[in-house]
């Protein structure tokens, strides 16, 4: 496995790589890694020859710098994990790589439509920087294919959308949310959680999959079901910033008795913790 942390020598070995037909797919990741990146590693390799992971933790969609400030950085770790996957490549770029002209003269890729629902509201700025980031990477590393978490399923539309609305070269794949024992949907943030928290917090969970049950056996009033949820996870010792059902397809509102593939998305703070997940919810 290769590190490197300039542009030269990731393209000149991915170079060599296409020279030779192989296909290349491509993880972008802030680090701290644990089973739910290593999982879309190991769905890359069920798809290429060839795997490119990065690392950059990306000041640009940070709208809180006290967030970006607390960030784990665990470079040595992540690289080790990596290894142990059998990654070709990992690519570790400074800020000054990704922005080298400062990022208050960088360009900036704002994909319509994203940042008026869900985690948009809250997190001005937040998905043009993911959509800024996210195509410099595919522009540095030029993959056949890349692979995102369903976890976070705005993320992962915002990306199907700028891939195609840019007509950008990229198969986007979708992984499934990967869980532990308990539901919990596996997050950095999780290491930040008090053990009282960790006990709390599957409940998150278990609200959206009892929501998905009773829209599946059929329900008379959506906002009812959907506000009696926020008030269970409020109980909890939750603060609910939305929990919605949204159409599966472009995150529009679901409209009961027309859409039939829809997607449950909550968000909520446990204490300090901002937790969020989502869950399909398929009525075909």
């Amino acid at each position: 496995m290769q590190v490197v942390d300039n542009l030269v020598a990731l393209r000149t070995r991915v170079k060599n790589w296409r020279q030779h037909n192989e296909i290349v797919a491509f993880v972008p990741t802030m680090g701290n890694l644990h089973d739910g990146h290593l999982s879309l590693v190991q769905k890359a390799h069920e798809l290429a020859d060839r795997i490119v992971v990065s690392i950059f933790v990306n000041p640009l969609q940070f709208n809180d710098k006290n967030d970006l400030t607390a960030y784990p950085r665990t470079l040595t770790d992540d690289i080790k994990l990596l290894s142990e996957l059998d990654c070709d490549l990992v690519f570790t770029p400074s800020d000054e790589v990704m922005y080298p002209e400062g990022m208050d003269k960088q360009t900036s890729i704002h994909v319509p439509g994203m940042e008026d629902k869900l985690c948009g509201l809250g997190r001005p700025g937040h998905f043009d920087g993911v959509a800024t980031v996210v195509t410099k990477l595919f522009n540095m590393v030029q993959p056949d294919i890349a692979v995102f978490g369903e976890k976070d399923y705005q993320q992962l539309m915002l990306i199907k959308k700028l891939v195609q609305d840019l007509n950008l070269a990229v198969d986007i794949v979708g992984a499934p949310t990967r869980r532990d024992e308990t539901g919990l949907a596996l997050s950095s943030r999780n290491n930040l959680l008090t053990e009282k928290q960790r006990v709390q917090a599957p409940l998150l969970h278990e609200q959206i999959l009892l929501l998905k049950t009773s829209i599946e056996n059929g329900i008379d009033d959506l906002d009812v079901a959907i506000s009696d949820a926020q008030d269970q996870l409020k109980q909890a010792g939750f603060e609910p910033e939305y929990l919605d059902v949204r159409r599966e397809s472009d995150l529009a509102l679901a409209q009961l008795g027309q859409d039939t593939a829809l997607r449950i998305l909550v968000a909520a703070r446990l204490g300090n913790v901002r937790l969020i997940d989502n869950i399909a919810c398929n009525l075909a």
